[in-house]
């Protein structure tokens, strides 16, 4: 591949472009977010400060009062957001090609997937590493139970429960129980006693 082919893949893969990801620079920037989350795993529980401090060098923004319980893993870090008082439990996946977004008062079952990364469906494209990514953006007190996989693109409003296991392929709104794969919504949230 020529370099002319290379330039700018950075660029076109911080602006939602296709971009190859073995470029230079990316690897630079993915090998760095490697480095720091062996670092993050391999920190005591008995020491929260030099986690937390790990923590804000691998991301892009951690709000007060965060917790992230490891093993976490990232593409990039500095792409993931997560606001004050969040929770996430053991074994995330946050794959921050694109923007992941996270409010605050979030909570995150064990083995809760963000995953950014596309792929073109054109087998050509494909076969040539060409990728894209799509933000995900978690409202405020959102709670996923454990398993729950985000696809690209999706945003899911504030206050809403993601079942155990679902999927979640398309949009939800603010104030709804949604379970299943793909994700369906169930029932809305307020009003009164739970049903």
């Amino acid at each position: 591949m020529s370099d002319e082919t290379r330039t700018g893949q950075k660029e076109a893969m911080l602006s939602g472009e296709l971009y190859l990801a073995d470029d230079p620079e990316l690897a630079a920037d993915a090998l760095h977010a490697a480095v720091l989350s062996e670092r993050y795993n391999a920190t005591s529980a008995a020491d929260p400060e030099a986690r937390h401090a790990v923590l804000a060098e691998l991301l892009g923004e951690v709000g007060e009062g965060v917790e992230v319980r490891p093993p976490l893993r990232v593409d990039y870090g500095y792409r993931t957001t997560i606001g004050p008082r969040t929770f996430i439990n053991f074994g995330a996946v946050l794959l921050d090609v694109a923007r992941i977004t996270v409010g605050a008062d979030v909570q995150m079952g064990p083995n809760v997937q963000l995953l950014t990364p596309t792929h073109p469906i054109d087998p050509e494209q494909r076969r040539a590493k060409w990728e894209a990514a799509e933000p995900i953006t978690i409202g405020d007190n959102v709670w996923l139970g454990g398993g729950v996989i985000v696809c690209p693109g999706v945003t899911i409003g504030e206050n809403t429960v993601v079942g155990a296991g679902a999927v979640v392929t398309k949009d939800l709104p603010a104030n709804v129980v949604a379970v299943g794969n793909p994700a369906r919504v169930i029932r809305t949230i307020g009003g009164g006693p739970e049903a």
